[in-house]
This record gives C-alpha cells, structure tokens and sequence, in this order.
C-alpha cells in the first residue's frame, strides 16, 4: 500500500465536519446528546473510505493542534465538532455570560432579511459568533467574497434582555437568535 507522507489537515478537517456536524447516521455513528461519538468508531469510518493513508489519533491531534480554530473537541475516547451542526439533534452547550461585543460575518444579500428578523439560525442549530472582526470577516468572505458584512452583536445587552449564549470555544460563542434591535450592520 503506497503511503501519502504528510496528511492534509484541511481535508481532514473537512471530512470529520460532513461526518460529525452534518451526516453522522450515514457513517453508522452514533452521537450522544452533548454530540461526542466513540473516536474509534470514527477512525474505522475514515479508515474504511481512504486507500493511501490510514489516520490515527496522532493525526487528529496533531490536526487539532495545528489549526488555529477549535472546532473539535476530544475527551477521553469521545470527539466531537464544538458547533456547525445542521442535524435536528441540539448539540446541548452550557449557557454563559458572553463578552460584551461578539461579531458575524454574512453575505450581503441577507441583510435586509437580518433587518426584518434578526439573525436565526436558519438550517443549523446555532447562530455563531465570533469575537473579533477577522473571523466574522472570514466567515463572511465564504458566504459573499466580494461584499462581505460584518454584524456587531450588542452581546451584553441582548443577554441582559433574556438572549441565551453558549461559549462554542475561545473564539466563537453560539445561540439560536439575535434580535436587529442588537445588531449594527457595516461593510468589512
């Protein structure tokens, strides 16, 4: 079997967010309330499909390491994607206080939308935040490369007024609606 020398971690990072944030059920994975799965399991799912590279837990660590965002978390012999999902199961996050500003990046096309209702978490299960303007903008950028919009979440204000919030990681913070009467739209 021919050995791949250095795995890509980007498209290791893609393959692990399709199965665990979006088709879990088609891998034969089953995720538990706080959205861990057997990391095992998932290692014998990738394993199965790639030919030229087998991935190891070293490999995800080392992935996890290397990426300057959190979107997986490991504990013990569990894994998870910490926020994405787009299954009907709520992933459940402990509430907190968020800090006092948070950020979302967005197309240009949604903001009169955002205007009337606020930013939903349409097809997934959380609105994600972030805390600073560079990630908001790379976000943004996905959904719109040439006019992105970054929103200003008043998160301390929205949370006073009974807007719950869920520390995702140290960079990106969840809940399921923001109100307009929070958000400041600008241009990035």
């Amino acid at each position: 079997m021919k050995m791949i020398k250095n795995l890509n971690h980007k498209k290791l990072s893609k393959k692990l967010s399709y199965i665990l944030r979006h088709h879990p059920e088609k891998f034969g994975l089953i995720i538990d309330e706080y959205g861990f799965t057997d990391i095992n399991h998932l290692l014998n799912t990738i394993n199965s499909e790639i030919n030229l590279y087998k991935v190891t837990i070293e490999d995800i660590n080392e992935m996890l390491n290397k990426s300057t965002k959190k979107r997986f978390e490991i504990i013990g012999d569990k894994i998870r994607a910490m926020y994405g999902h787009s299954k009907t199961q709520n992933i459940i996050y402990e509430k907190a206080v968020p800090p006092k500003i948070l950020y979302h990046g967005t197309a240009k096309r949604f903001v009169t939308s955002i205007k009337e209702v606020g930013l939903l978490s349409m097809s997934r299960k959380y609105v994600h935040l972030s805390v600073n303007k560079q990630l908001a903008k790379e976000v943004g950028i996905r959904h719109d490369h040439r006019t992105p919009i970054i929103l200003t979440v008043n998160a301390e204000e929205a949370y006073q007024n009974g807007v719950q919030f869920y520390k995702a990681s140290d960079k990106i913070w969840l809940t399921t609606q923001v109100p307009y009467t929070y958000i400041d739209i600008t241009n990035s």
